[in-house]
């Protein structure tokens, strides 16, 4: 039944344009237009936030930083192992699912560490470049606040989601 759900509320959809006597041909092609707008005007954010992921992670910041937070990542519960992936996340997601693939081939994909990187995984997001994305695009411009809480909030998740691992093992 649930394999209905999306063509029955696409149908939905055409059904009330028709009785609105809304153009979704129209419709879906002034949407196109502004999306190739909307990507143009986002595309040099982009471009910033990916050539300074490389940067960082090319650099060696990264297994600097990564060994420089060790000791604090392994006083939380934290296994060392994550510590570069936990660094990367908030800055790339093709960099951190890179970062997870190499972790499974390591430590196989039913051990603590795997499963830590997993609860990690899902529960944190790219803050840097969602945030390159969507504040681009809005007037707000002050990020003194936003950037530090999705931080906190990505490093928080994957302490308790080590925490919540470790219990359930």
């Amino acid at each position: 039944m649930t394999i209905f759900i999306i063509p029955l509320f696409i149908l939905g959809i055409f059904l009330y344009a028709l009785i609105k006597k809304v153009n979704t041909y129209q419709s879906f092609v002034k949407g196109a237009k502004d999306a190739i707008k909307l990507t143009i005007d986002i595309l040099p954010f982009i471009a910033t936030i990916l050539i300074a992921i490389q940067l960082f992670a090319v650099s060696g910041l990264l297994d600097w930083l990564a060994l420089a937070t060790r000791p604090v990542f392994n006083w939380l519960g934290i296994p060392h192992e994550l510590t570069p992936f936990i660094i990367l996340k908030p800055f790339s997601g093709s960099g951190s699912v890179a970062l997870f693939e190499q972790i499974v081939k390591e430590h196989g994909p039913d051990s603590y560490i795997t499963r830590v990187a997993s609860v990690i995984a899902g529960s944190s997001e790219t803050v840097f470049y969602i945030s390159a994305i969507y504040f681009s695009k809005t007037k707000i411009k002050n990020l003194s606040y936003a950037i530090p809480v999705a931080l906190l909030c990505v490093f928080l998740a994957a302490i308790l989601g080590a925490w919540v691992v470790a219990w359930m093992m």
